[in-house]
């Protein structure tokens, strides 16, 4: 374990330095060239710049490649792979509209890294319950756990400082988990995405001078995806990201189809005259876990961004109470 403390400290101080000081000149660069969209909960034209994925990308890659140094780990390069075509995937929908099957499907395929490398354990730990073998059925759960976990936290991207935020908490949580069932490599291998998401958030809280884009919620979504399944926390990973999954699920299901938020005609939230944020009455529009949440009367973009969070560090208590019962149990 002691051996472990310099890579870790080292990948932790790249992850966040790199993304903290690159993030600002690619704003710059971004405004140079009208890379921007309208911040749509602003009363005033407010444009910010996107896609901040590239930071991001950057910052995971180099964190990554001193641990691999250090480790000579396959699950590394499993990990940075999926996240890398990820971010590839989440570029080409901020560049261009793709329609709603892309992701899910490009997001499939950039799952096979981590089979190919043999980067898993087909045994299922379940809280309580201990250990499955499902050695078959496991390679369709990695090929479905990428799509689903990079378009959860694209999907929660909706309002400033959201999406950012929402992953320091997870991340955090998630590393936690692993120390405590005493896979020490992988969580120091996960604590970079932390740290990632920690310097990103500077630039991303309110009011935004960026957005991560489909680039940067991708990215951050594959590689908690990969950290779950080379680690084999896939219960505890669905646990620390309940009220993004649980925001997924109501989408879908209101809309009963895989759609672009973009395409939506529809829209769960409003605003009222001071440009606070309110639940629509549009029965048509879908469902979300801010609309639920502005159900009981409008807030403050930050009011909405916090109660978020609230809901995230709950969840993140409960992933760590299960890891300590599965670590009881196995």
């Amino acid at each position: 374990m002691t051996e472990l403390i310099l890579p870790a400290v080292i990948s932790c101080i790249v992850a966040f330095v790199v993304v903290f000081a690159m993030t600002p000149p690619l704003i710059k660069f971004l405004e140079k060239r009208n890379m921007a969209v309208k911040d749509m909960n602003k009363k005033e034209n407010v444009m910010v710049v996107r896609p901040g994925g590239i930071s991001i990308i950057v910052g995971i890659v180099m964190s990554e490649l001193v641990l691999y140094a250090f480790l000579q780990l396959n699950e590394i390069l499993a990990m940075l792979i999926t996240t890398t075509a990820a971010f590839v995937i989440g570029y080409i929908d901020d560049r261009k509209v793709m329609g709603g099957w892309f992701k899910p499907v490009a997001l499939a395929l950039a799952a096979i890294p981590i089979i190919a490398l043999g980067a898993y354990d087909t045994d299922l730990a379940f809280p309580l319950f201990g250990t499955v073998q499902i050695p078959v059925l496991y390679l369709a759960l990695i090929i479905f756990m990428i799509p689903i976990t990079g378009n959860t936290i694209n999907s929660i991207d909706v309002l400033n400082v959201v999406a950012s935020g929402f992953m320091v908490i997870a991340s955090f949580s998630l590393s936690i988990c692993l120390f405590i069932m005493q896979n020490y490599e992988i969580a120091i291998v996960s604590l970079p995405l932390g740290f990632v998401s920690l310097a990103f958030y500077k630039y991303h809280k309110i009011p935004s001078r960026i957005f991560p884009g489909d680039s940067g919620a991708l990215t951050l979504g594959a590689m908690y995806g990969s950290i779950a399944i080379i680690g084999g926390v896939e219960i505890i990973a669905a646990i620390a990201l309940l009220p993004a999954v649980i925001n997924s699920f109501l989408f879908l299901s209101s809309v009963k189809k895989i759609v672009e938020h973009r395409q939506i005609k529809g829209k769960p939230v409003e605003h009222t005259n001071d440009f606070r944020l309110k639940a629509t009455t549009d029965k048509s529009a879908p469902i979300t876990l801010v609309r639920l949440i502005l159900a009981g009367g409008p807030l403050s973009e930050k009011q909405v961004g916090f109660a978020i969070f609230k809901l995230t560090i709950f969840s993140g208590i409960l992933a760590i109470i299960t890891a300590f019962l599965m670590d009881v149990i196995l």
